[in-house]
């Protein structure tokens, strides 16, 4: 069981219920669910094949123990599926259903399949049913909203099963007879309260037991609320708590009634904890969250949350760092209690004080990624210790757990209008957080729910230059994935944004990445005015990396357009401009496109002096691998011009050049001359909005 510790003013219990827990009861109901999965359908009836997978559906009230039936039903059958059980809740705990479009991606996720930024619902809905269409997988929706919701959702085969667990039935779906759960037989219920009152005090007064499991109508919530209270006073008697159930008035379920007095025997501090974890995210807690929403010490929280899980509060999640859930039958009651108890005002700084939390952690997470950054490492010694992450993996760990309730409290930040500082520091930290631990590419995803938050936020308060930003981060994320159209929309109303306060850099960077989406869309005549435009404003800004490499993007426009004079001339400039800003890497690439282009315009001497100047000065960068890929364009000039010998000569000094790296970088050659000038801009995490702060 767990240790009992006695003090002066109450009695608590502390630690963990020790070892597994052996699912109760509910026989005729697993029994009924297995025997459904091989029952005949109605289209086998018909002599058709099942167009869809079987759906089995448990239907009961929020703490009648639907999930933890539909999870042994998994746990027996799951074996029969040989790609695994993929586990989605359709509904959050304040009872707001969860878009289709979330699930999908998730579900997409655990698959390890692709799906793109910014797809929408149908799009990942058709993407996870061509997953699962060669796939035999077993799919748990727990808490359905409704029949939409599941029906979205649904593998084309038959070969899939999907165990559905909902309030109620789901009309709309064919062919589905719901197991509709009510309480506990009364030798279940008296077994669930013995695991945590221990055996003596049942066996003494057995009548007493059945009584209080009447009480609680077999409902396993009630069962484990009324185990945890008798655990936590050993002195009491089993019929001790059945007489204060029957003294009690009739309002409400019997999980109410058994709640209520659980609550009330709760020492005010940890009360307070308790009502509070209703303004948690998602419904997760972990001891940071509960120490900022309460006010004490990350071990005082600690303690609490496990002494929660013994008395039947919380549940434990199964995760390397302490992480614990709010059941979703005891939000709607934790809610009441905190809007009755809690002023607004107070309900507002404990929201406040997580959120900030919250900020820092992610602030630290990604300040241990910058090694190199003295800056970040006294940032990091700054921080209290409880705040601070011992190794970058640590950090990374606690991105990936965590995630979801981050997400979720940026969500929550954006709705509450009166955190909308904290919600853009919270949102600008969280992205930079996950550039640092994940990528740009494969965060994509969560960067644009993200970027989409903040531009709901510049939208309400009106402000332009995040409005900008968020603009330009999504025109990014839609120009990756393809969607250029929509990218150049998205730049043209960043532009208009920036153009609003006058802000240069959102203005110039908004016009670089209209020129972008217009190279992309292959109106190459557009791409150099808006490239030209974008450089005169850098030019006045005596902004020369950013007009040289200005300079280049024009070149490639007039290239794609076959103006080769107007592309010479604009890589001679760029050229020129990375030779003042010192940047010789910059300059071979450079000069490597010019000599393409001097190929391209019939000068092939001309292209071979000009490589084999660019191979100088990339040995000056000491850039090996750009010295072979510079070796082999010379190479291929050379045979087009008629020289093998000298060709093979510069091939044999590109292979010794690509011997000597040891560093494992796998990266193809031509990537070293991929045209940077097709990307949109810069990454998401550069474009930072007015109110950022470390």
């Amino acid at each position: 069981m767990a240790d009992q510790v006695v003090e002066a003013d109450d009695v608590r219990l502390t630690g963990h219920a020790s070892g597994e827990r052996r699912f109760l009861g509910r026989t005729r109901e697993l029994k009924e669910l297995r025997a459904d999965i091989e029952r005949a359908g109605l289209d086998t009836l018909a002599g058709r094949k099942a167009p869809r997978a079987r759906v089995l559906l448990i239907a009961g009230r929020p703490g009648s123990g639907r999930t933890a039936l539909a999870e042994e039903l998994v746990r027996q059958v799951g074996g029969g599926y040989p790609d695994g059980v993929l586990r989605a809740r359709l509904t959050d705990p304040d009872g707001t259903p969860v878009p289709v479009e979330r699930v999908a991606r998730d579900l997409l996720a655990a698959l390890e399949e692709d799906a793109p930024a910014g797809a929408c619902e149908d799009d990942l809905t058709d993407a996870l049913r061509t997953a699962l269409a060669d796939r035999r997988a077993l799919l748990l929706l727990d808490d359905a909203a409704d029949a939409e919701q599941v029906g979205a959702l649904l593998p084309d085969t038959p070969d899939c099963l999907v165990v559905a667990v909902s309030e109620g039935p789901l009309t709309g779906i064919s062919d589905v007879r719901p197991c509709t759960l009510g309480g506990l037989d009364a030798k279940s219920g008296v077994e669930l309260l013995s695991r945590y009152t221990g055996s003596v005090r049942i066996t003494v007064d057995p009548r007493a037991a059945e009584g209080l499991a009447e009480e609680c109508q077999g409902q396993p919530a009630a069962l484990m609320l009324a185990g945890g209270w008798l655990a936590a006073r050993p002195k009491a008697a089993v019929s001790d708590l059945a007489k204060q159930l029957r003294a009690e008035d009739d309002e409400g379920t019997a999980l109410s009634r058994v709640f209520r007095l659980a609550y009330a025997a709760l020492p005010a501090t940890a009360a307070r904890m308790l009502r509070l974890l209703a303004l948690a995210p998602a419904g997760l807690v972990d001891p940071q969250t509960a120490s900022a929403l309460a006010g004490c010490s990350v071990d005082s929280a600690h303690t609490v949350l496990d002494d929660f899980v013994a008395l039947g509060f919380l549940h434990a999640v199964d995760s390397p760092i302490p992480q614990y859930e709010v059941p979703g039958c005891l939000y709607p009651l934790l809610r009441v209690l905190v809007e009755h108890h809690e002023r607004p005002a107070e309900r507002r700084l404990a929201g406040a004080r997580m959120l900030e939390r919250t900020v820092r952690l992610l602030q630290s997470c990604r300040a241990i990624t910058e090694t190199d950054s003295p800056q970040a490492r006294q940032r990091l010694l700054d921080m209290p210790r409880a705040l601070r992450f011992p190794t970058p993996r640590a950090a990374a760990d606690w991105l990936r757990l965590t995630r979801p309730a981050l997400l979720a409290s940026a969500r929550l930040a954006v709705l509450d209008g009166e955190l909308d500082t904290l919600a853009r520091r919270l949102m600008s930290q969280l992205v930079r957080a996950m550039v640092a631990h994940v990528g740009t590419q494969a965060a994509a995803p969560d960067l644009y729910v993200i970027h989409n938050l903040v531009l709901d936020v510049a939208e309400r308060l009106d402000l332009p230059r995040e409005r900008a930003a968020a603009l330009l981060n999504l025109g990014d994320l839609d120009a990756r994935t393809g969607r250029t159209a929509d990218a150049l929309v998205r730049y043209r109303a960043a532009l208009d944004a920036g153009r609003e306060v006058n802000d240069p850099y959102a203005t110039g960077r908004a016009m670089e990445s209209v020129g972008g989406a217009h190279l992309e869309l292959g109106d190459f005549d557009r791409a150099a005015d808006w490239f030209g435009r974008a450089l005169a404003e850098r030019l006045a800004r005596g902004e020369r990396e950013d007009a040289a490499r200005l300079y280049g993007r024009i070149a490639a426009a007039h290239t794609y357009a076959g103006r080769y004079g107007e592309a010479l001339r604009n890589w001679r400039s760029a050229i020129t401009g990375h030779r003042r800003n010192g940047d010789v890497a910059a300059q071979a690439r450079a000069m490597s496109e010019l000599a393409r282009v001097q190929e391209y315009a019939g000068r092939p001497e001309e292209s071979l002096r000009t490589c084999r100047e660019a191979v100088e000065w990339a040995r000056r960068a000491e850039d090996a691998r750009l010295q072979a890929a510079l070796h082999l364009r010379v190479a291929d000039t050379l045979e087009r011009l008629g020289d093998p010998a000298s060709a093979r000569l510069h091939r044999g000094a590109a292979e010794r050049l690509l011997g000597e790296q040891q560093d494992g970088n796998d990266q193809p050659l031509e990537a070293l001359f991929a045209d940077s000038n097709l990307k949109p801009g810069p990454d998401a995490c550069e474009i930072r909005s007015a109110s950022d702060e470390d």
